[in-house]
């Protein structure tokens, strides 16, 4: 197994709790299975998954078992048990050679490994996102994405007072009255304050709030505090979505479920450990009746790709988040594989990740 590093420098700053981002790094994987090359990605985030040099390491001690004898089997080992981001290149790189051996793309060896039957879907539909602004500019935001063809937008919300942010969507909603329309709070609220936002936006047609309230891994009554509270805010005329709180504690995925917290689980591929695990965490949601979304860490080309595959899997998926490669600057394949056109990302439907796209060393580094 090789281990390439890389950077992507971002076209504009992405924000976190631990401060400003202004590059994506991280390591692709190459290995053979059977005498087919498969190649994955780890783009390791601050706040969600493990750190770069925790993940460095997790691949490294991968390398150094599999020196003779490459995996052929999807990763279980120990040492990627804190790596999510290190699973997902192994197990994404794996999945890429059996895809690449069977002649197919990753979205059939995906469905085939989950085993539901159903057929890929060629393209899935995307949310755009629109950042914070006054209601004029925040309006104006929105429509020039639905005449890109977007049908549905996800505003972030929270930056400002909960008034200021009613504003907004209001302001939305009467320029764009068709819109699907989501908000993300990124857990800004207080519970008092996320009731009175919920309240308002009801009357909005919201169709959900993604993470009103932070992620807290606290128990309480045996349940996490941030569950029961987000479980609390359901039943509001908007629905609830669960994102930082899918990166804390041990199963996170089935803690929401357990704790019927939400409407909705948004999955990342990256975060959860590899294309296999968010496309068992889609079919587990929907089998509880939460809607599963699929999104991207703001990854390179090789994971968004992988994401857009895992989200084909998935029968009737709604909106997700995976028109992110704007956000990047340079990328790690010659051209997108997955291009994004009229409010839909068209699925590689090459062998493997990205069919006829093929990476290669040369867009490591710091590309």
């Amino acid at each position: 197994m090789d281990i390439h590093p890389f950077a992507l420098a971002l076209a504009r700053p992405l924000g976190t709790a631990r401060g400003d981002i202004t590059e994506r790094e991280g390591f692709v994987v190459r290995l053979s299975v059977d005498g087919t090359t498969g190649v994955g990605e780890a783009a390791p985030l601050p706040d969600w998954t493990e750190s770069l040099a925790a993940c460095e390491a997790a691949l490294e001690r991968v390398a150094e078992s599999e020196a003779e004898t490459e995996p052929t089997a999807l990763p279980t080992h120990e040492t990627l048990a804190d790596a999510p981001a290190a699973r997902h290149a192994v197990a994404s790189a794996v999945l890429d050679a059996r895809a690449h051996a069977a002649g197919e793309p990753l979205a059939r060896t995906l469905v085939d490994e989950a085993g539901n039957g159903a057929a890929p879907c060629a393209s899935v539909p995307v949310n755009a996102t629109v950042g914070d602004g006054g209601p004029e500019a925040t309006a104006a935001a929105v429509a020039s994405a639905v005449a890109d063809g977007f049908g549905t937008v996800k505003l972030k919300v929270g930056a400002r007072s909960v008034a200021a942010d009613i504003e907004r969507i209001a302001a939305v909603r009467d320029r764009c009255p068709d819109i699907t329309l989501r908000a993300d709070a990124n857990g800004s609220w207080d519970l008092r304050a996320a009731e009175r936002a919920l309240e308002a936006f009801a009357d909005h047609g919201v169709a959900y709030v993604e993470q009103p309230l932070p992620a807290d891994p606290t128990p309480e009554s045996g349940t996490r505090r941030d569950l029961r509270a987000h479980a609390e805010l359901r039943g509001l005329g908007v629905g609830i979505a669960l994102d930082e709180s899918l990166a804390v504690g041990g199963e996170p995925v089935a803690a929401a479920l357990d704790a019927a917290a939400a409407d909705a689980l948004v999955l990342k591929p990256m975060a959860l450990g590899g294309p296999d695990r968010a496309v068992a965490a889609a079919h587990a949601a929907r089998n509880a009746g939460v809607q599963p979304v699929l999104t991207t860490t703001i990854d390179g080309a090789l994971a968004r790709a992988t994401a857009v595959h895992a989200a084909a899997a998935v029968p009737d998926v709604s909106a997700c988040g995976l028109a992110t490669g704007d956000r990047l600057e340079c990328d790690l394949l010659d051209a997108d594989p997955a291009p994004v056109a009229d409010g839909r990302v068209r699925v590689p439907d090459g062998p493997g990740v990205a069919g006829a796209t093929r990476w290669h060393q040369g867009r490591t580094d710091r590309v």
